[in-house]
Order: structure tokens, then C-alpha cells, then sequence
């Protein structure tokens, strides 16, 4: 026997009811199904194994949940799942075998009866985009790891940086996790080698400048925001915010 196709979509209902059983047989059917479920699941040991032998519980569907860079077909096809497999199938290789996409950082595979793989997809985001030698860009994630995501055809709004250094991808993951809105502001990241001084980050924030340790802490790197009010409060800006030396944030101003 062949396997069929598998519906990865939401099936439109059955708005014209022909050829439907009376609503008393599909509650009765329903029922009758349920407790043999119920009765077949507390025999844990061969429940299971009983119930994957019946067509009822062939895959029909699988759904992703989270996913917005990954390839749907790759991840089918990673997954191996058709419509000859039983919902009742260990669950647990699924997910180990869709993880070892470069796009996925974890995922929970779950049934939902009769005949549904419902999959759970925690995805790797890029928090900048690294130039290439080619003038290419490549979207990186906050360990400094190359994703394979088209930047031309999967819009995204982070920030550029020169280099994928692991410790500023660092910093600017922490900042998009924990401090959106900053983040947000972001424009140009990178870290600043200058012969005879410690290396230094160096983040644009639109027109103004921050510099820093690459230690920096996101904590740390919030410090910026009281002096940026109390500047505002007294109409001043800085063009530059140097955390650099410790308790201290030194506004340079214009």
C-alpha cells in the first residue's frame, strides 16, 4: 500500500452534510471509540501498540506551531512521517530528528487524536546580519552561528555588524530577549580592535554611540536609559555614552 499525502492545512467543514450518518450515530460512534481508547490506554505496556494497528489513528495532519524561517517541506521531510503511520508511533525520535535542522533549537512533537502530529517549534533568530567578502548578507544567531535564512526573501529587522563575534551576538540576543525596545534602536554592532588599548564594542543606537567592554551585561548596558531621561528632561543629548569605566556611564555631547 502507498502512502498518501498528508494534510498540513486546516480542512474547510462539511457545510453540505450529504451522505453524513444521523448526529445520534456519530455521538454513539464517538462514545464507543472513546472508551475504547480510555480501556485500551490503561494497559500501558501494550495499549499503544494495539491502537497503532488500527487505521483510525493513521497520521492524516501534521501541524507546526512556531515555525517562521524554517522550510515546511524540510521539515516534513526530516520528520518522516506518512499517512501509513500511526499517531500512537514513538514521538520522541521525531523530535530529536527534526532539532538537527540548523533552523530549529527545539521541538515537542505531540498526538491529537485521531489523527493529528502536532509539532511545537522553538526556531534559532537571528539577531544581525554579518556582510559577507561578496557584499552578501548572512543572518546570524546569538551564538554567532551562520543561519541559512534568505534575507532578500524573509524580511527582518536587526541590526548589522562586521563580524559574527560570538560575546556581541551575546549582548545583542540578551538585549532582544530582555529589552526589546532598545534592542529595537539598534542600527550597527561591532567590536573595535585598537592597537595598544582592550578591545571595545562599539553599538549604534541611531545618533548616539554607545561604547563598552565586551563583559558588558545587558543589565549594564540599560544603564544608558536613566542618563538618556535625564538628558531629555534638560533638552541635551549625547552623541555618545561610554560605560566603559565601572559605575559610570560619561555622556559626550555635541
Amino acid at each position: 500500500m502507498a502512502a498518501g499525502s498528508l494534510d498540513t492545512g486546516v480542512s474547510a467543514p462539511n457545510r453540505s452534510g450529504a451522505g453524513e450518518p444521523p448526529r445520534w450515530q456519530r455521538i454513539v460512534r464517538v462514545t464507543l471509540i472513546a472508551c475504547a481508547v480510555g480501556a485500551t490506554l490503561a494497559s500501558p505496556w501494550w495499549g499503544p501498540r494495539a491502537l497503532a494497528r488500527l487505521d483510525f489513528f493513521h497520521v492524516r495532519r501534521v501541524v507546526f506551531e512556531g515555525m517562521r524561517y524554517t522550510p515546511r517541506g524540510e521539515a516534513l521531510a526530516l520528520l518522516k512521517v506518512d499517512t501509513l503511520q500511526s499517531v500512537w508511533q514513538e514521538l520522541a525520535p521525531l523530535a530529536e530528528r527534526l532539532e538537527a535542522h540548523p533552523l530549529v533549537a527545539r521541538a515537542q512533537v505531540e498526538r491529537q487524536l485521531p489523527g493529528t502530529i502536532l509539532v511545537q517549534v522553538v526556531e534559532r533568530e537571528p539577531v544581525a546580519l554579518v556582510r559577507r567578502k561578496d557584499g552578501r548578507l548572512d543572518p546570524v544567531d546569538g551564538a554567532g552561528h551562520r543561519l541559512p535564512i534568505d534575507p532578500t526573501r524573509v524580511p527582518m529587522d536587526v541590526p548589522l555588524s562586521a563580524t559574527a563575534d560570538s560575546a556581541l551576538m551575546h549582548l545583542l540576543d540578551g538585549l532582544r530577549a530582555n529589552e526589546p525596545a532598545l534592542y529595537g534602536r539598534v542600527e550597527r554592532a561591532e567590536r573595535v580592535r585598537t592597537r595598544g588599548a582592550p578591545d571595545e564594542f562599539q553599538v549604534k543606537l541611531g545618533e548616539v554611540t554607545v561604547r563598552t567592554t565586551p563583559e558588558v551585561t545587558v543589565d549594564r548596558f540599560k544603564d544608558i536609559l536613566p542618563v538618556e531621561a535625564d538628558l531629555a528632561r534638560n533638552r541635551l543629548r549625547a552623541v555618545e555614552l561610554d560605560l566603559r569605566f565601572r559605575n559610570q556611564v560619561i555622556a559626550r555631547q555635541p
